[in-house]
């Protein structure tokens, strides 16, 4: 899949957070992990905490940074991949059965950092019954590794390897 590297699980640096917030022109909020690196070095997916610092509850628990991962996921939106998607999600039963487990792994991923009441039962990018965000799932196969979400390992099939031109932002 284009040469996409392994998921990562470490604690995230001071430059590391340093490079999101560039990556994002914000400081991060909720950055509790680096769930990604680019081949580049830099993070591209984060793991955020289901509470924010101020309380708010945070459903995304896998946050897609690269400036140029998120502009993909926007090509491949305005393309009209959502509505393809779903429509096979509607007419394949199988499928269905694949995007309902991504919802729960996605679910029991967040609730093993912490249980948010207020979101307890939804997860992001629409799953389990629509496709709503592409970088939600590019981020969520680019966390967990090719074959828990289909939605997301199809996206990342389809991108152009994001990172072939060096660094997006230097930190």
């Amino acid at each position: 899949m284009n040469d996409v590297p392994p998921p990562v699980r470490e604690a995230a640096t001071e430059g590391d957070r340093a490079a999101v917030a560039a990556q994002l022109g914000r400081p991060p909020r909720g950055t509790k992990a680096v769930a990604h690196r680019c081949p580049c070095g830099l993070p591209d997916v984060v793991e955020t905490t289901p509470r924010l610092a101020d309380g708010t509850p945070f459903p995304t628990l896998y946050y897609l940074t690269c400036p140029r991962a998120t502009s993909a996921c926007s090509r491949l939106e305005s393309a009209g991949l959502m509505k393809e998607m779903e429509a096979r999600l509607a007419a394949d039963p199988e499928l269905a059965a694949e995007y309902r487990a991504a919802h729960e792994d996605y679910l029991a991923r967040r609730e093993a950092i912490g249980h948010v009441p207020e979101i307890a039962g939804t997860s992001a990018g629409g799953m389990p019954g629509r496709v709503k965000c592409l970088h939600v799932h590019l981020g969520h196969a680019l966390a967990v590794g090719p074959g828990v979400n289909p939605f997301g390992d199809e996206v990342i099939a389809r991108v152009a390897p994001w990172w072939r031109d060096g660094p997006c932002v230097t930190s």
